[in-house]
């Protein structure tokens, strides 16, 4: 039985938008900063579209969630035509936070271009429930699913596996360079959430939406607040920063507060390759049983394979219509 609320928070830029892009190379200080991927190429702001299939497969397969909170820069998702022609009695809300009004108090370090940084905050948007579920706007739902899928009872569940942090560690220092530097991925960050608290391990967590509980930050934060102004000061990813998400699971697990499932067959990731790539994968998520998904980098995709994608999407989840200009 779930009495309690259930959030979900999204972050989203349309990296497309002109004002954006002029923004952001204002602030480019390197050289290679805006053409690295891992600080701040063009891939890591590009929208195609991906928002419209993160937020519509909430509202079809997770009725359940109370507010979507969509965290923007000063921009606005046109969604709601989308969602009252494919939804029309949902009973989910919608809300747009603005950067401005998760970093009150630390409005000094916006603009912000870095997702990291952004989710140093997310737990401090206004009316956010206290279990809440993080995705990113590439990431969705492919099967029904219950508040159980995300918590146990109190407990969030966190999907992935257990990662050595000092394996994590050979593989960063064996890490070839590229651009002038070793690129800062997804695992270093983790690796760095392990190292503030002392863990031997973190969790590998996959591309799919994350359950988090909003009161631990609260707790540790106040106990550490340095962290915060450490974590989020940064506008363009940094290799000192850390996953707030890999923290909290780290964090939570040793406290009782979460628990973990292993996510093998759960977590579909699409990414733009060769001829026939988006064929077979597509293919592949009608044979299996997959829970979540994750679009990457569409922006490469070609034309054609952006359709295709769309177009089983929105057969999938029985939607009426997809916006045309993606």
């Amino acid at each position: 039985m779930y009495d309690f609320p259930i959030d979900a928070v999204i972050t989203w830029v349309d990296g497309n938008d002109p004002s954006h892009k002029a923004k952001r190379r204002s602030y480019v200080s390197g050289a290679g900063e805006d053409k690295s991927e891992d600080i701040g190429g063009e891939t890591r702001f590009a929208s195609s579209g991906e928002i419209f299939c993160c937020v519509g497969s909430i509202f079809r397969y997770a009725p359940f969630v109370r507010k979507i909170f969509i965290v923007t820069d000063s921009q606005r998702p046109d969604l709601d035509g989308f969602i009252s022609g494919n939804f029309p009695h949902a009973r989910t809300k919608v809300e747009i936070v603005d950067h401005k009004t998760i970093f009150r108090g630390y409005e000094e370090f916006l603009p912000t271009f870095n997702s990291l940084s952004i989710e140093t905050m997310l737990y401090r948007i206004p009316d956010l429930s206290e279990h809440f579920v993080y995705s990113n706007d590439d990431m969705f739902i492919l099967s029904p699913i219950q508040p159980s899928d995300w918590f146990d009872g109190d407990r969030a569940i966190c999907f992935g596996k257990r990662f050595s942090s000092s394996f994590a560690r050979v593989l960063r220092k064996i890490k070839p360079k590229k651009d002038g530097h070793k690129p800062f991925g997804h695992k270093d960050a983790m690796l760095n959430a392990a190292d503030i608290l002392g863990s031997r391990w973190f969790w590998k967590m996959p591309h799919s939406p994350l359950p988090l509980k909003k009161s631990w930050y609260e707790r540790f934060y106040s106990e550490r607040p340095e962290l915060i102004g450490q974590n989020a000061c940064f506008r363009f990813r940094e290799p000192t920063q850390f996953n707030p998400q890999a923290l909290f699971y780290i964090g939570a697990m040793a406290e009782g507060g979460c628990i973990a499932e292993p996510d093998k067959g759960k977590s579909l990731f699409i990414k733009s390759g060769k001829k026939g790539y988006m064929e077979k994968k597509l293919a592949e998520a009608e044979k299996g049983n997959y829970i979540y998904g994750c679009i990457n980098a569409m922006d490469k995709a070609s034309d054609s394979e952006r359709e295709m994608f769309m177009q089983w999407f929105q057969k999938r989840l029985g939607l009426k219509f997809m916006p045309v200009n993606m």
